[in-house]
């Protein structure tokens, strides 16, 4: 192993001082005895391109990408996953051998596989789904949910135009209520999703209540800074099985560690604490 070269990669966004993707790529560098680093890449939009096209001069095997950037950086790949595009963003970036940049979507893969973590019994069909916000988080939920077929989603957004446009484009499936019914939409669903950043450290707490929801429903928050949220904690008081953002975060990186370093990682209780010891 002694000839083994040196991987770098990192997080490209901004701001990325507050992720924790480094914590986890990091940990598992130096849990599989890998030889590499992982490192924040905190680039202005108006850079994204020249950042891009540095990658392979600087030896990177490539990065993940993140707000703001991850639909512009589709414009700068030279390949993209059919399910990348079905997106319409990209978090994953692969330099190949070539120099050539092949733009990747974990998201929906890292959501639907901590959910079924945390539950191996879920079925995306048992039930309706009712999903709270449309911007690239609900992007890559809804578009998920779909595929592992979900027959009906319910999605609210503040802005009723923008449920709409995702509507429109990803079929007779996903029902836009008003947002002022969120409340209501919650009656006789088997899952309930924020995708909003309410809730988030320093965001006003989500403001729904619970009285409709089924006690048997899923309740899952794709933020993981707190780990719990004022909704995951009301929902937990009630009785409901609740998910946290974290299992996503970590589930999404897997994969991209894996084309980076050549190993499929492991999420084991000692990441957790890495990650819980930076909160």
């Amino acid at each position: 192993m002694s000839t083994q070269k040196f991987v770098l990669a990192g997080v490209m966004g901004n701001p990325v001082a507050h992720s924790r993707s480094p914590v986890i790529h990091n940990h598992w560098i130096a849990q599989y005895h890998l030889k590499g680093s992982y490192v924040l890449l905190p680039v202005e939009p108006a850079n994204l391109h020249d950042a891009l096209k540095g990658l392979k001069a600087l030896g990177f095997a490539g990065c993940n990408v993140t707000i703001p950037h991850k639909v512009e950086a589709m414009k700068a790949m030279d390949w993209l996953h059919p399910v990348a595009k079905q997106m319409g963003a990209i978090n994953t970036i692969v330099v190949q051998p070539d120099g050539a940049l092949h733009g990747f979507n974990n998201d929906g893969y890292g959501y639907i596989q901590c959910i079924k973590d945390s539950k191996p019994d879920w079925r995306a069909d048992t039930g309706p789904i009712t999903v709270l916000g449309a911007g690239g988080a609900a992007r890559a939920i809804v578009l998920s949910l779909i595929n592992e077929g979900a027959k009906e989603i319910r999605l609210l957004n503040r802005t009723k135009e923008k449920a709409q446009a995702l509507a429109d484009e990803f079929g007779s499936s996903v029902k836009v209520l008003n947002w002022s019914e969120r409340n209501n939409a919650l009656s006789n669903i088997a899952m309930l999703v924020n995708t909003t950043n309410q809730g988030m450290h320093g965001q006003p707490d989500l403001d729904i209540k619970l009285d409709d929801l089924p006690a048997s429903a899923l309740v899952s928050d794709a933020i993981y800074i707190p780990l719990e949220t004022p909704l995951l904690v009301a929902a937990k008081a009630r009785g409901n099985k609740t998910v946290n953002g974290l299992g996503m975060l970590l589930n999404q990186a897997r994969p991209a560690f894996e084309a980076w370093y050549g190993v499929l990682p492991e999420i084991t209780p000692e990441l957790h604490k890495a990650i819980a010891a930076t909160f």
